[in-house]
């Protein structure tokens, strides 16, 4: 949900340089660790897009969480690229940002490379970016540092195109609040099953270290799994 990328979109793409889709995930995570997680949120909207153009491509998606009350955040990111030749490489610009019912995330533009990469038909799909990222001061507790994050993306249709398998992975330098630098880790698997080119019922699984603010005790590895169901425009 943090983000299903252009990859699995640049299929679509290929044929229509538009794609779009909204996705509606009830998060299990709240029950799995209802200590660590006892604020999670149980419902999450994501609406994404991608659109190549003659010098490369833009894509962007959103994030609404969801509680029984109210809308609890909005999270975005949203990125060019800019094509360099024919080869698959890129040129990468990137901003994370978004508000909570409690203040703003924590801001961060990111710029860097991209090698982007399919097989003939599309089915199989890779992205590998390294990247520059800076985070801002967004609000009270929160500094600005350098950091470096490397993503891996991947995307594959199979079984005559019924089912999809991608996701996505994120390593960067994260920065605790003594200072001290971590390294944080998040990756978001998606598996679908594509009743019609529109519809698809799935799940998506996070993974992530030293990703989820966690004051209840010392752990920092979860699991969160979701059942999910999209429509692609």
């Amino acid at each position: 949900m943090k983000k299903f990328f252009s990859l699995v979109l640049m299929a679509v793409a290929a044929l229509s340089v538009n794609a779009q889709n909204v996705q509606l995930h009830y998060d299990f995570g709240r029950n799995i660790y209802s200590n660590q997680e006892d604020g999670r949120q149980k419902v999450t909207m994501t609406l994404e897009q991608f659109k190549a153009d003659q010098w490369g491509s833009w894509y962007y998606f959103v994030d609404v969480d969801f509680t029984n009350k109210f809308v609890e955040s909005a999270y975005t990111e949203i990125s060019r690229e800019f094509n360099i030749g024919n080869k698959g490489f890129a040129a990468h610009v990137e901003y994370n940002g978004g508000l909570n019912r409690f203040q703003s995330f924590q801001q961060a533009a990111l710029i860097g490379a991209a090698y982007n990469g399919h097989n003939a038909d599309f089915s199989k799909t890779w992205s590998a970016q390294l990247m520059y990222k800076r985070f801002f001061k967004s609000y009270e507790g929160t500094s600005a540092y350098n950091s470096v994050q490397f993503t891996g993306v991947w995307g594959l249709n199979f079984a005559n195109k019924k089912c999809t398998f991608s996701g996505f992975f994120d390593l960067w330098r994260g920065e605790k609040a003594n200072g001290h630098g971590q390294l944080v880790f998040l990756s978001e698997p998606q598996f679908w099953y594509n009743f019609t080119n529109h519809f698809s019922v799935g799940t998506e699984i996070e993974l992530s270290n030293n990703f989820i603010y966690n004051t209840y005790d010392d752990h920092s590895f979860f699991v969160n799994p979701t059942l999910a169901v999209k429509w692609n425009f």
